[in-house]
């Protein structure tokens, strides 16, 4: 199966995903819309060789997943899940709401330990950013400490959106990234930001909403960007319509 530069983040679709049978009918629904390719996360109880084999039969592939801490430190476990959905990159959603530059020290260097030993089995683990890691402490934020304290096993899935509620500029920090040594940012969650006339801020779908989103594809594609996963957290739209709009949007802006 060729590979795509886009696919479904699955949280969009975790109230279709509890059971087996949800996440066959879902898989389906996701292949027929047009994405080839998915990021398997919130799902409910499956073992990895079951749903390995569901993806095969709605020929779909598993771009990235995102599992939690534990499994990450459980270097076997964890490459037994990915092999079973011949997968190579993991990450976690974040490290919960640390609050001291030393906690975020301590887990970068926990983590690092841990994405280097599943490194060696051509794992590579990530970490997924909201808003919280733009907190500064003195001249650094929260990202800046993972990444100083992280070798280049560890990539961050960069959020369009988050980066931008915490005041941060995506397409800058895709640049960084993307400059590093090793490669920092293989995947990235696209996601759009709307405002409303009551001036609150919701998620949208890509190209519905306020990003710079000729820029951010320009930056992705200078730093080798292979994976744009498409997710919505919530709003307005039924899941499903929400990735059919992104999925065509981006590929109006040239994706495949």
């Amino acid at each position: 199966m060729a590979q795509t530069q886009i696919g479904a983040q699955l949280y969009t679709l975790r109230d279709h995903l509890k059971t087996p049978d949800d996440m066959a009918r879902t898989f389906e629904r996701v292949k027929a819309m047009g994405y080839d390719a998915v990021q398997c996360s919130a799902l409910g109880p499956i073992e990895s060789q079951a749903l390995g084999k569901l993806l095969r039969d709605a020929d779909l592939q598993c771009a990235v997943t995102h599992v939690s801490p534990e499994l990450i430190t459980d270097t076997n476990a964890c490459v037994d899940h990915h092999r079973a959905l011949d997968c190579k990159y993991t990450a976690v959603g974040g490290a919960g709401r640390l609050l001291t530059a030393e906690q975020w020290i301590d887990f970068a260097t926990t983590y690092n330990t841990a994405a280097m030993a599943l490194a060696e089995h051509d794992i590579y683990a990530g970490y997924h950013n909201h808003s919280h890691e733009l907190a500064r402490y003195g001249g650094q934020c929260a990202l800046d400490l993972i990444l100083d304290h992280t070798g280049p096993p560890v990539w961050i899935e960069l959020d369009t959106y988050w980066i931008v509620y915490g005041g941060g500029d995506p397409i800058s920090w895709i640049d960084w990234l993307g400059a590093m040594d090793g490669n920092r940012v293989p995947c990235i969650h696209v996601k759009d930001m709307a405002v409303t006339p009551q001036a609150e801020q919701m998620m949208c779908e890509v190209g519905e909403g306020n990003l710079n989103w000729p820029g951010i594809i320009d930056a992705a594609r200078r730093a080798d960007v292979q994976w744009y996963l498409v997710e919505r957290d919530n709003g307005e739209l039924d899941p499903f319509e929400s990735l059919k709009i992104s999925l065509d949007n981006m590929k109006a802006m040239g994706l495949a």
